[in-house]
């Protein structure tokens, strides 16, 4: 594989776990948040990666081209909380507000994950570079 490859599949992690930290920030901005009912509900957001691996089709090229991509941005399926709260301007007729399905502890540990893989991927672009000027230090000399 060449060094160059390396850089682009680096990169589309770094772009993935940007986009995960920035679902798992909104989703924490509106962990707090009511509605009026259960379709106005803010329900968390999840970045769902789809691996990149394409065969290469000449013959003169070896190895594969590899990544990683965003396929979509789905809504957490996990319910909606109720809770009565007849005093709230929000609340339906029956008193009731419509909580967002937003788990702190999931959302913090989604986060380190998402920072934890970023700073590795940073690591492999670093590491590459340091390669790449090694082996230009000895092709100069």
């Amino acid at each position: 594989m060449a060094l160059d490859r390396i850089f682009n599949i680096a990169g589309s992690a770094l772009n993935a776990q940007t986009t995960r930290m920035n679902t798992t920030a909104s989703n924490l901005a509106n962990a707090g948040t009511v509605s009026g009912n259960e379709g106005e509900a803010f329900r968390a957001k999840r970045a769902m990666f789809k691996t990149i691996l394409q065969e290469q089709q000449k013959p003169h090229e070896q190895g594969y081209a590899g990544g990683v991509r965003i396929e979509k941005i789905t809504d957490d399926p996990s319910p909606i909380r109720k809770m009565s709260d007849p005093g709230n301007p929000m609340a339906d007729e029956e008193g009731y507000v419509y909580l967002a399905n937003v788990n702190e502890m999931t959302e913090m540990v989604e986060m380190m994950a998402a920072a934890r893989s970023y700073q590795n991927n940073v690591e492999v672009v670093n590491t590459t570079r340091q390669m790449l000027m090694r082996t230009i230090d000895i092709i100069k000399t």
